[in-house]
């Protein structure tokens, strides 16, 4: 038995944040939770499937419809620009925007507590003002700096040896400073509040009951983290868009998909790249074609960010819009990615090693973590067909890939199962 709450969940519109963050709401629901679900109108079909009520933004940056310009677009941005980009559209620019929405919303859901988009930190101070409680959903590795944590957007390994931990000191403390670029407006609204000022602008997730990271603790690197940070499981939820018209139905086999040639027996590999559109054209048809030179079936799913056309299939490499993700990997031998955590940790579950090709964000982050633990292999975004076709047939050829993901893949299904996530929501 559980007391039945009314939980209000501020979800922002930024394609593989949006799959992990919908999962605990629909648990949330199936647990006969009240869920009210504050979004951009793109996510209000997929909201809704989950069964929450839905609850648009109004004066915070959003997109309107999903062919509007997205105001998170970080195309060809990096490090202190994305940072920069995030502060002015998300954590710091809107913050008494979000405080403002957040706390009608909170009143017209009569809401137990606020479930947070990690970013959304206006929010956060208005629940902190309102005395409500607050938990943070983290949708990916804990990349909030943190004393040992490698720096977002590098793909560093854990630190070794006095040269190495100062490095990671040093640059998680550019790292600060950057965000805390973001601190005089956030203070400013915590002032309007009647709430004490912050020294750091993250100090912010300090009020928050729980800040749960949605991912596998055996897939992140340690550090020393906040004591309200918890690791939550991975959710594995497919994306709502993946069985949408233009997709494969969720029935549909591997060898539906692929065609059949002489030697179908081959392994096939899954290719996925970003949700949105990472400028990843290119490199998909380096990826085709390398495969292509290869004695294996291909998979492309472009997702809704590029369309298949700019994309053209061969004879053994198919190309698709979307397909159900958890469905293949459950024929396939391996997985080419951007390293988005979604692709890498579904993969994982799968046992499948892979081939990351880090686009930006966190991505290099992630691909640090799977060559670290033996379970695939990195290349620049910049490689060429035959270093592609070479490394995807390392993976295939030798078997140690495949069973060190094996490994790791038990631990992280193990965790995606578990209802850690639940059981601190409903704990508050």
């Amino acid at each position: 038995g559980h007391t039945t709450m009314r939980y209000l969940v501020t979800v922002w519109d930024a394609g593989g944040s949006v799959p992990p963050e919908l999962a605990v709401v629909r648990r949330l629901v199936a647990r006969g939770h009240s869920v009210a679900v504050l979004g951009g109108p793109p996510l209000r079909r997929a909201v809704q499937a989950t069964g929450a009520t839905f609850r648009s933004w109004r004066d915070v940056p959003h997109r309107a419809r999903p062919e509007d310009p997205d105001p998170f677009d970080d195309t060809g941005r990096h490090g202190p620009k994305i940072v920069q980009l995030l502060l002015d559209t998300i954590a710091a620019g809107p913050a008494a925007l979000y405080a403002q929405e957040v706390t009608e919303a909170l009143d017209a859901h009569r809401s137990d507590a606020l479930v947070s988009s990690m970013l959304m930190l206006g929010g956060l101070a208005a629940a902190e003002a309102r005395g409500i409680p607050a938990v943070v959903l983290v949708p990916n590795c804990y990349l909030i700096p943190t004393p040992g944590m490698p720096p977002f957007g590098m793909s560093w390994p854990p630190a070794r040896g006095a040269f190495g931990r100062a490095r990671v000191a040093a640059m998680n403390n550019l790292g600060i400073r950057l965000w805390d670029r973001g601190l005089p407006r956030l203070n400013a609204l915590r002032r309007d509040l009647g709430l004490e000022p912050l020294r750091h602008l993250f100090d912010q997730h300090r009020s928050a009951e729980h800040v749960l990271v949605l991912t596998s603790q055996a897939f992140d690197f340690s550090a020393e983290l906040p004591r309200n940070v918890r690791y939550a499981g991975p959710q594995l939820d497919d994306p709502h868009w993946a069985g949408e018209a233009g997709s494969a139905p969720a029935d549909v086999t591997s060898d539906d998909l692929v065609q059949e040639y002489p030697g179908g027996a081959d392994p096939l590999v899954l290719v996925s790249m970003s949700t949105t559109d990472m400028g990843q054209v290119e490199l998909l048809r380096r990826v085709v074609a390398a495969l292509d030179r290869l004695q294996v079936r291909g998979l492309v799913t472009t997702g809704p960010g590029v369309d298949p056309d700019q994309v053209p299939a061969t004879r053994t490499v198919a190309v698709l819009r979307a397909a159900p993700h958890a469905r293949i990997m459950s024929d396939a031998a391996a997985v080419v990615s951007h390293g988005g955590h979604g692709t890498v940790i579904k993969a994982l579950a799968a046992g499948l090693p892979q081939l990351v090709v880090p686009l930006g964000r966190d991505q290099p982050n992630n691909a640090a973590r799977i060559t670290h633990r033996g379970a695939g292999l990195q290349l620049r975004r910049t490689s060429t067909t035959g270093a592609i076709a070479q490394a995807v047939e390392r993976i295939l050829q030798d078997r140690g890939f495949t069973h060190r993901a094996a490994e790791l893949g038990a631990t992280v299904r193990a965790d995606a199962e578990r209802t850690t996530v639940l059981e601190h929501l409903e704990r508050i």
